[in-house]
This record gives C-alpha cells, structure tokens and sequence, in this order.
C-alpha cells in the first residue's frame, strides 16, 4: 500500500496546478480563524464575528465542518486532474507496462483519495478545537468533545465526493468536461427533485424521503447548513412569526447511504478502467448501459 501511495504522490509533487489548489484548500479553512479574529468597526461599536457565538462549543463542530466541505471542489479538481493527467501524460500505459494490474492502479487512486479525506479531517478538527478553546463561552471537557459526529460526518462526506469524483474523471478522461458533468449531475438531481416536490408527489414528505437517496444530495445532507441554529436568527425568525424545525443530527442510515455510494464509485471506476479494447465488455459499451440504467432509474418520475 505504501509503495501505491509513494507513486501517487510522487506524481503530485510534480504537478505545480495541484500543489496551489492543495495548498490554496488549507489556507482557506485557516482563513476562519483569521476572520474571527478581526474586529469591523461599526458606528462606535467594534463587531467581532467570534463574539457572535459561532466558536462556542460544541456548535463549531458544525459550522466549521458545513464551511470547510464547501471548499471541497478545489480537492475535487485536484483528483479529476489526477485521473486525465494519466491519459493526456501517457503515464497510465507506463505503469501498466512497468507491472501495475489495473486493480492496484484504481486502489491508489482510491487510497490518494481517503489521504486527502484523512488529513482534511484531521486539519479541521485541530482548526476547530484550537478556535474553540480560544473564543468559546463554554470550557467542560463533556461539552468540548460533544457532537463530535459532524467530524466523522465531513469525513464520510469528502471521501464519498471525492471517490465521486474519481469516477467521473475515469468515465470522461477530461477534467474540465469531468467538472462540468458534475455540474449537471447536480442540475439534474434539482431538477427530479422539484419534479417530484411540486408535481408527483405535492403536499407530501415523498419527494425529501426519495431524494436522500440520490448522489450529492445524500452526501449534502450529512452536513446541513448551521447558521438557522444560531440564536439571533432564531430570535429573528420567532419576531417574523415564523420557527425553524429542522433536524439537524447526523443519523447512521445517511452514513450508510454515502457509504453505499463510495462503494459503488470505486467498483464503477474500476469497471470501466477494466473495459480496455482487448476486454470483451468495451468502454463505450459500459458508458452505454450506465446512462441506460441512469434513465431507467429517472424514467418512472416523468410519467405524469
């Protein structure tokens, strides 16, 4: 395993458009503690974002880990790059010829990937907890190490987009046209979604229990947004004449879900990098029956 991940990073090392997204992806989550710590003047009253209560354990857990997977794209280009860089590059028939079995290829892709998702986590976690100690109003050890599960659910979460992505850079060999087709990928989730919200299943809870199913949206659900959470916004909306219900735990059956998912993505990626011109399933024949299955899968929600 040492010996695919070396490879892999060996790679990267050499890739300078990484090495800045990479690095950019850090700063940018480090950039949370920065903006915590400045004061804006506004009128004679100094306003710090810290002071808001958004630090307090063990609410940071949350905010931190809904703010930090929104930067997860500049990671997501950095793996779809990985993938066509081994076929504009020609490296991927070296290493097959210098002994790699397409098996072992795919696991370091896939190793590569649960690093970045690793060492993510990890940086969060020191980011949160170092924030929290610093400007939270509440020091227990019980409250500090509560919800806790919004950390394993980031993790959960990037190496599910991640293997995702893995996949998509694997089926279309582009990373720009990869990108896109994420995308639309997420378009057309909207757009079954709104379908079944407002047309076949109107009134109900059908369309919310169906779509936690899908790829990102189940993935984006692990995480949801913390700011209606916050006390001033609730406060705000109470004045409005309006509550807020919603459930923000992280339930085990989303894990499984995204769980699922990340398996299927790695066994898809590997099944179609298997489908060489000497294979007797061919890749465009593979592409074929995946959209096919995709539109069978789609085709019961527009028969209304």
């Amino acid at each position: 395993m040492l010996r695919l991940l070396n490879i892999e990073f060996l790679k990267l090392r050499y890739s300078r458009s990484s090495k800045i997204l990479i690095l950019t992806y850090f700063i940018l989550i480090t950039f949370i503690a920065l903006i915590a710590s400045i004061e804006f003047p506004i009128g004679q009253v100094n306003f710090r974002i810290a002071d808001q209560g958004i630090f307090n354990f063990p609410f940071i857990w949350h905010f931190n880990s809904y703010i930090a997977a929104t930067l997860k794209l500049f990671l997501a280009i950095v793996i779809v790059s990985m993938m066509s860089n081994e076929y504009s590059n020609r490296t991927l028939k070296q290493n097959l010829i210098d002994g790699l079995s397409k098996k072992e290829f795919i696991l370091s892709k896939f190793i590569t990937v649960m690093v970045f998702s690793v060492v993510s986590t990890i940086f969060l976690f020191v980011v949160s907890l170092l924030l929290g100690l610093s400007f939270s109003d509440y020091n227990e050890f019980s409250i500090i190490f509560s919800d806790l599960e919004y950390i394993l659910a980031y993790f959960v979460k990037l190496t599910g987009f991640f293997a995702f992505c893995l996949f998509l850079g694997i089926l279309v060999k582009r990373s720009a046209f990869a990108l896109g087709f994420l995308f639309i990928w997420w378009i057309v989730e909207s757009i079954l979604y709104a379908v079944l919200k407002w047309r076949i299943f109107r009134g109900t809870d059908v369309a919310d229990k169906i779509v936690q199913f899908f790829p990102l949206e189940s993935m984006s659900n692990l995480v949801k947004e913390p700011f209606s959470r916050l006390n001033a916004v609730k406060s705000a909306a109470n004045q409005l004449g309006s509550a807020f219900e919603k459930d923000y735990a992280i339930h085990w059956y989303q894990i499984l879900i995204v769980l699922v998912w990340t398996a299927l993505f790695v066994y898809f990626s590997y099944a179609l990098f298997h489908c060489g011109k000497d294979s007797r399933i061919n890749r465009s024949y593979f592409k074929m029956n995946f959209f096919m299955f995709l539109f069978c899968l789609g085709l019961p929600f527009f028969r209304f």
